[in-house]
């Protein structure tokens, strides 16, 4: 079994007198897709947020590789491979698709790395290296998303956050959209992965948790998850 890379223990957030999670307790595994499920409102981009930084747990804990980040500010917590592509992807206008790249990669003080990592994000998006010196405000939105993980890949994750990545996309795009994220899988990349559509997500996740009011109801691996009548009728809409 592979080495657990990021703990989540007994985590509690609030916002403001609103507490979002309950204890909440997940791990996620080297090389491994893990699913973050549950309707609007369970706590799913509060557990992505308090993990990143963005949002400061008042209890609990949060490690990477073994080593506490609860506490750490989110920009280092970045620096040290948790990398977090938001919902609404947040690509900047003004800028082209390669300054957007290059600002993933603003804490890699080696060049010889960033123009490696460049050139793994066109490998992984061809239109990206097409569209390079376009402004990334004229990108269609399944491009702007592509623009998002390729800026968070030049960070070098340990673990990449993805947080509703298919929202607001054509069926056709959401499928494309889940085939990049297996092929990231594919290429090594750990991925803790919120996403609407469950019957997707759990077809690629080696494992899931779901969430309810902010506290984990049901854990189990994809295939699991996907055969359970609880999920079926909660989540899936009813058997395949």
């Amino acid at each position: 079994m592979s080495e657990t890379v990021l703990s989540v223990r007994d985590i509690e957030s609030f916002y403001g007198k609103i507490q979002a999670l309950h204890g909440v307790t997940l791990e996620v595994r080297k090389g491994q897709i893990v699913a973050l499920l549950g309707s609007n409102g369970a706590g799913k981009t509060t557990t992505l947020k308090t993990i990143s930084g963005l949002v400061r747990a008042a209890a609990g804990e949060v490690q990477l590789q073994g080593k506490p980040i609860t506490s750490l500010a989110a920009h280092t917590i970045a620096r040290l491979g948790v990398v977090h592509v938001p919902e609404g992807r947040h690509v900047l206008k003004g800028l082209s698709v390669k300054e957007n790249l290059e600002l993933g990669a603003f804490t890699v003080r080696d060049a010889h790395v960033r123009a490696e990592r460049m050139a793994h994000v066109f490998e992984l998006f061809p239109r990206m290296a097409e569209r390079r010196h376009q402004d990334a405000s004229l990108l269609s939105g399944g491009e702007q998303q592509m623009l998002a993980i390729g800026r968070a890949l030049m960070h070098g994750p340990e673990v990449l956050l993805l947080d509703e990545p298919s929202m607001g996309l054509a069926p056709k795009l959401v499928t494309d959209t889940m085939r990049i994220v297996k092929r990231l899988n594919e290429t090594g990349v750990t991925i803790l992965l919120v996403e609407q559509n469950a019957r997707l997500a759990l077809r690629l996740a080696h494992y899931g948790y779901v969430l309810e009011n902010g506290q984990v109801r049901m854990q189990g691996s994809g295939e699991e998850l996907r055969a359970d009548e609880r999920i079926i009728q909660a989540y899936l809409g009813g058997a395949e």
